[in-house]
C-alpha cells in the first residue's frame, strides 16, 4: 500500500488507508456527489431570498419575527402577539409547530436595543475561536490555519449580519456549532446544555442532539448518552407545554399549514448552503461544486469530529431534501456556521484518493543464503 505524506494536515486523511479498489470507488463517489450538487441549478429561487441576502423583501419570516418582538416590547404576551402576527401575515396557525418557541423573542424583547446585535457578534466570535482552537492540532502550519480562518469567515457571513438578529436559525445554528466544537471525550455537559438552548430556540436542533446521542452510545460513552437523552426529554416537555399554550390562542377556523413534504431533493440542501454562506457571491454552479468538495473534506478528516460532522450534514441534507419547501430553504443555516471549513481538508483528501487509486502491488524478492 502506498504511503503518503500529508500536504498540509498533521496526519493523512481517512482515504489514505484505502486499498486501490476502495480508492477508485471513492473517486467515483466523489464525482457522483459533485454531479449531484449541480441539481441545485434546477431548484427555483426561494421567495424569501432577500431575508438572507439583504435585498428588499415583502412580508417574510424575518419580518414576522421582528413584528412579534416589537409586539412583546409593547406589552403583549408572546402567544397572543404571535397569533395576531401570523394572521396579519396570512401565515398558517396550525399545527402548533407554525409557532416558534417563545424563548428567543421574549429575550430579545427584554434586552435594550443595542444588546441583541452585540450578543450575536460575540456568539459568532466564540464559535470562530472555539473551532480555530479545535482545528489547531490538525493544521500545524500557518498556511492551512490562514485558509481555515478565511473559510470560517465565509461560513459565518450571514451569522454576523445585524439585520438577522431576530432569525431563530441564526442563534440555533451558532449554538449547534459551538456545542459540536466544544465536545470532546469526557467533556459533554457544556455541549449538551448549549444544544438544549439551541433546541429551545429552534426545534430542528433536536436532530443534532439525536445524532450526538447515537454517537455517544455507539462509542460506549453511556453517561454522555444519558445526558443527551435528558436534554431531549427536557426539550420534549417544553414542546408539550408550547403546544398547549398555542391551543389557547388558535381555533378550528385558523389556517392549516400545507405541510412540510417539500420533496425538493438534494439540490435544495446544496442551494440553501450556498445562500447561507459566502458561496452566494459565486455563480450557483461554482458554489454547488464547492459544497460537494466541502462534504468530501469533512468525510476525509480522520477524526471523530469529522465523522460526527459528516453524519450531521447528511442527516440535515436528508431532512431538507424531503421536508423543506422553497420558502423554508433557510433550514440550511442550522449547519452553515462552520460548513466551509470542510474545504481545508480537500487537498489532502484528493491527493490521498488519487495516490491510493494508483497504488500497485509490490513483489518483494528476498535472497536467502544458506
Amino acid at each position: 500500500m502506498a504511503r503518503t505524506t500529508p500536504f498540509w494536515l498533521a496526519a493523512p486523511t481517512r482515504f489514505a488507508s484505502f486499498k486501490r479498489g476502495h480508492a477508485r470507488i471513492g473517486i467515483a463517489i466523489v464525482l457522483t456527489l459533485l454531479l449531484a450538487t449541480l441539481t441545485a441549478l434546477t431548484v427555483a429561487n426561494p421567495p424569501e431570498l432577500g431575508a438572507i441576502s439583504g435585498g428588499e423583501r415583502p412580508q417574510t419570516d424575518l419580518m414576522l419575527y421582528e413584528n412579534i418582538v416589537a409586539g412583546i416590547k409593547g406589552g403583549g404576551s408572546y402567544y397572543a402577539v404571535a397569533a395576531d402576527a401570523l394572521r396579519a401575515g396570512d401565515y398558517p396557525l396550525r399545527p402548533f409547530l407554525t409557532f416558534r418557541l417563545p424563548g428567543l423573542a421574549t429575550i430579545l424583547a427584554a434586552l435594550p436595543p443595542w444588546a441583541p446585535q452585540l450578543l450575536q457578534l460575540m456568539l459568532a466570535l466564540t464559535v470562530a475561536v472555539t473551532w480555530m482552537l479545535r482545528l489547531r492540532p490538525a493544521l500545524p502550519r500557518l498556511a492551512p490555519m490562514l485558509a481555515a480562518a478565511i473559510l470560517l469567515a465565509g461560513s459565518l457571513l450571514a451569522f454576523a449580519q445585524p439585520g438577522l438578529v431576530a432569525f431563530h436559525e441564526i442563534w440555533a445554528g451558532l449554538l449547534v456549532a459551538l456545542s459540536l466544537g466544544m465536545r470532546k471525550p469526557g467533556r459533554w455537559i457544556e455541549p449538551v446544555a448549549i444544544a438544549l438552548a439551541a433546541m429551545l430556540i429552534r426545534e430542528t436542533a433536536a436532530l443534532y442532539a439525536i445524532i450526538m446521542l447515537a454517537f455517544a452510545w455507539l462509542e460506549g460513552e453511556r453517561r454522555e448518552a444519558i445526558g443527551w437523552g435528558i436534554a431531549l426529554a427536557a426539550f420534549g416537555a417544553a414542546l408539550g407545554v408550547h403546544a398547549y399554550a398555542v391551543s389557547g390562542v388558535t381555533g378550528p377556523l385558523d389556517a392549516m399549514s400545507p405541510g412540510w413534504a417539500g420533496l425538493q431533493g438534494f439540490g435544495l440542501f446544496v442551494k440553501s448552503l450556498t445562500l447561507a454562506t459566502a458561496l452566494q457571491l459565486l455563480p450557483l454552479w461554482a458554489g454547488a461544486l464547492l459544497v460537494g468538495l466541502a462534504l468530501t473534506g469533512w468525510a476525509a478528516w480522520n477524526d471523530p469530529l469529522g465523522l460526527r460532522m459528516i453524519a450531521i450534514l447528511s442527516a440535515y441534507a436528508l431532512v431538507i431534501g424531503i421536508f423543506a419547501r422553497l420558502d423554508t430553504f433557510y433550514w440550511g443555516l442550522m449547519v452553515a456556521p462552520v460548513f466551509l471549513l470542510g474545504l481545508v481538508f480537500v487537498p489532502d483528501a484528493i491527493r490521498d484518493l488519487v495516490t491510493q487509486s494508483l497504488d500497485r502491488k509490490r513483489i518483494t524478492v528476498t535472497r536467502v543464503t544458506r
